[in-house]
């Protein structure tokens, strides 16, 4: 059955609808992804919730869909778009070919779409509204501005690991599993909370540390948190993954803007100002700290993207609080900034027992 892309430009793309036929139009924010490898990750990463994907490498699902890679339970994006998803999966630990685990969650693939076009025009229009469609005729998208964050955060608190030192409370805007997993495998207890946790509540939980996770959406969708954000970085050792990152930049009185298509992808290419290195890392987000909003912060930028210049990381010059655009937890992409948890630990040791104000 033929389906269609539509672009909020006026750009209609002919392709084959895979996946059970849908009665409405399917709409979302169309971003593109350019990883060859680590489609299961992406697919079920609470950070592409509600976008259109579209997959830049021509051939997707040839090692199917395990068990044990999912970075939540559920996948989160709106729609799948690939030149050309493979049914026939090579993995001995594949359960399900692309096509079936899409199908099992309603979600729809559109296949054999000339995604080199699509990118192209993303690339120069910048992410827009998107739509699949079975009708072919133009159609304007129109995406209603909701809180992302709110359908993808846990509900309550969760305990994992042992309990002991160090204690970590992972804010959970939509984090995802890895970053829970790079803190268990270095002996961490871990309480998982829901984004609108009050300071009042962190406090009475008394961690050690505080990890501000990844997540959907504009940043300044949850300005009503940020005094509650700013207070944590004042008492605590806080690590920011890419949300994370940029809600720790607003709270301090930094600014965010967007970026014409974002990054998304495993080989983007980070300088370490401190350490003099430069790294591979792992990369999905829309939004990005300004750098010029820093003056008067307390911040200083510690990480560059060498593609575009862009702030990739942040330290505090009184505050025991740095924070990443990228994921250092990787999955997938390259694991080469991992060494930032271990910073985040030592952070924790050396303020150990504080418990007045950094600020």
């Amino acid at each position: 059955m033929d389906g269609f892309l539509h672009l909020n430009s006026g750009d209609v793309f002919k392709g084959n609808w895979e996946t059970s036929l849908q009665t409405n139009d399917i709409e979302g924010e169309i971003v593109f992804f350019t990883g060859m490898t680590g489609y299961q990750e992406v697919l079920t990463d609470p950070s592409y919730k509600d976008q259109i994907l579209v997959f830049t490498y021509p051939l997707i699902g040839n090692y199917g869909i395990n068990e044990d890679d999912f970075e939540s339970n559920k996948p989160h994006v709106a729609g799948v778009v690939v030149f050309e998803a493979n049914e026939n999966t090579s993995h001995y630990q594949a359960k399900y070919s692309l096509k079936d685990y899409l199908q099992k969650w309603n979600i729809p693939l559109l296949a054999h779409i000339d995604t080199r076009a699509v990118v192209k025009k993303i690339r120069n229009k910048g992410s827009m509204p998107a739509a699949l469609s079975l009708n072919s005729e133009p159609k304007q998208i129109k995406l209603i501005q909701d809180h992302k964050v709110e359908k993808v955060s846990q509900k309550g608190h969760l305990v994992y690991g042992e309990k002991g030192h160090p204690h970590v409370v992972l804010m959970d805007f939509g984090n995802k599993r890895s970053i829970l997993t790079s803190l268990l495998k270095r002996s961490c207890q871990v309480t998982v909370v829901p984004y609108d946790t009050s300071f009042t509540e962190m406090q009475a939980l008394n961690p050690d540390g505080v990890l501000l996770s990844n997540g959907p959406g504009d940043p300044k969708e949850l300005i009503r948190i940020l005094p509650t954000i700013k207070k944590i970085i004042q008492n605590f050792p806080t690590l920011g993954i890419c949300l994370g990152h940029q809600l720790a930049a607003l709270a301090m009185g930094a600014d965010t803007k967007k970026l014409l298509f974002g990054h998304r992808g495993a080989n983007h290419p980070i300088k370490d100002q401190q350490k003099q290195r430069v790294f591979m890392s792992s990369q999905n987000h829309s939004f990005v700290v300004d750098e010029q909003s820093l003056r008067g912060t307390g911040f200083k930028v510690r990480y560059s993207n060498l593609h575009d210049q862009s702030v990739e990381g942040l330290i505090h010059t009184a505050l025991p609080v740095q924070t990443v655009q990228f994921h250092p937890e990787a999955n997938p992409g390259p694991s080469e900034g991992d060494y930032i948890f271990d910073e985040f630990l030592e952070n924790i040791s050396q303020y150990s027992g504080r418990v007045t104000q950094y600020a």
